[in-house]
């Protein structure tokens, strides 16, 4: 373990602000804090009222906290009632139907009234043709980019089930000149080729569209897609690489090196699989054992929880996950050494720059960074986010490193949910890098921007 610097009294801020991966076995729950996935639900209110009511009657459910425990897998999926495919995309998609221009629901309209989907992007709905002319100046911004939601939205239901397989496989090409997915894609292609091929003549793809109520999209329309799905679900784990390799931390020394990924949610948790981060593995080869220890409140109860400091084996990739608020894991856990100090922390779109109960609950894990001089990357959704993040954190007198687009980005839009006309946005599209304190800098030192920022 390496030696820990004193640690400083916290300041206020000045404004008010071929890798192996180990199985799972399941986390104990308790659930400290405020959660992140349920301030969102609960916060589709605020633009469509009655849509998180609407959201839990299509999908069986009594309650926000009913709906949890399904996807923490207290509660069996089976329990959602549906008696077909057909009928769970149905209710899928009924989750989607309110106007979005006037923000009606179905239970809202008349009974001459009835919601109709854009004919263009198969995406939002209005409840008549005044709503969509009225409508129009603002659809038509992101009507193109809401057909790639549309279709996306379908078929990550084939990684659900595991019926699209991530390629995977030793680099064919030096880790150094992977710099992002331009030369990722081109590295992988023919592997990538033959993958998306047999997906496309599988079983799954034709039950898929045979359930779903709508046309087949072309091939290549469904290649297309899948490749962005691809890139959704490697973002963080070549992310988490690319944070290594900027910020220069040593995955060759002996017993490992160690990530903690603070604040995570079921979007890192929920339905991940072993071989979902084979390809950090693969991205430093010859590497001495890398261990991902994922601690959050929303952390799903059937992750692992074995986040012991022994050494790793060589080669390996540990996921593990606590759930927990970061500063109580780091005095429980770290500080007795029951787990490994990390070497990087990377926080996945942390959002404390939206709301006060997050900047209070991050507020100390931020200051902990801050003092003990960890190496830090965040991820933020678009450049608003981000310029708000780098305010905050230039408050907090922490050093920043680095920001910039990331080059592992997510492709794969995003629709904001309640508001489905706002610009997608992508996962992990920006980052920010800090390292201890403006204070702890010597005089003349300054901080270092390695790519022009944003």
């Amino acid at each position: 373990m390496a030696p820990r610097p004193r640690r400083r009294r916290h300041k206020k801020p000045r404004s008010s602000v071929v890798p192996m991966v180990e199985t799972p076995v399941p986390l104990t729950l308790s659930k400290p804090g405020p959660s992140i996935d349920a301030l969102g639900f609960h916060s589709l209110e605020n633009n469509v009222p009655g849509l998180s009511q609407l959201i839990l009657q299509k999908l069986n459910m009594k309650s926000y906290e009913e709906y949890k425990l399904v996807i923490d897998g207290d509660t069996p999926v089976s329990d959602f009632g549906f008696r077909c495919p057909q009928e769970m995309f149905q209710k899928m998609e009924d989750t989607f139907r309110f106007c979005a221009h006037c923000k009606a629901l179905p239970s809202g309209l008349s009974d001459s009234k009835v919601l109709r989907h854009c004919k263009r992007c198969r995406n939002v709905y209005y409840c008549g043709p005044e709503c969509q002319r009225s409508d129009w100046p603002a659809h038509r911004r992101v009507c193109q980019e809401l057909r790639l939601v549309a279709v996306d939205r379908l078929m990550e239901w084939l990684l659900v089930t595991g019926d699209f397989v991530l390629p995977s496989g030793h680099w064919p090409q030096p880790t150094e000149l992977v710099q992002g997915w331009d030369t990722w894609f081109s590295m992988r292609r023919l592997q990538l080729d033959a993958t998306l091929d047999a997906v496309l003549g599988s079983h799954a793809m034709n039950t898929l569209w045979a359930s779903v109520g709508r046309p087949r999209p072309d091939p290549d329309v469904l290649k297309g897609s899948l490749k962005r799905l691809l890139t959704d679900a490697l973002s963080r784990p070549l992310t988490l690489g690319f944070g290594l390799r900027a910020l220069g931390i040593n995955v060759k020394k002996t017993g490992g090196s160690t990530i903690h990924v603070v604040g995570a949610s079921h979007v890192e948790t929920f339905l991940t699989r072993s071989r979902d981060y084979d390809e950090l593995g693969y991205m430093f080869p010859g590497h001495l054992g890398l261990r991902v220890i994922m601690v959050g409140v929303d952390v799903a109860a059937g992750f692992s929880q074995n986040t012991s400091a022994l050494p790793l084996e060589p080669g390996t990739v540990q996921l593990s996950g606590h759930r927990d608020l970061y500063h109580n894991f780091w005095e429980e856990q770290v500080q007795t050494g029951q787990t490994a100090h990390p070497d990087l922390v990377v926080a996945f779109h942390p959002g404390f720059h939206a709301s006060l109960d997050l900047m209070e609950a991050w507020l100390p894990t931020l200051l902990l960074l801050r003092d003990y001089e960890i190496p830090t990357l965040i991820t933020v959704y678009s450049p608003q986010e981000l310029a708000a993040s780098l305010q905050i954190l230039a408050d907090l007198d922490t050093h920043l490193t680095a920001y910039g687009a990331n080059p592992f980005t997510s492709l794969k839009p995003e629709q904001v949910y309640s508001n489905p006309n706002k610009q997608p946005v992508y996962c992990s599209a920006y980052y920010i890098m800090f390292l201890g304190s403006c204070c702890q800098l010597g005089q003349g030192q300054s901080e270092e921007k390695l790519d022009g920022g944003v």
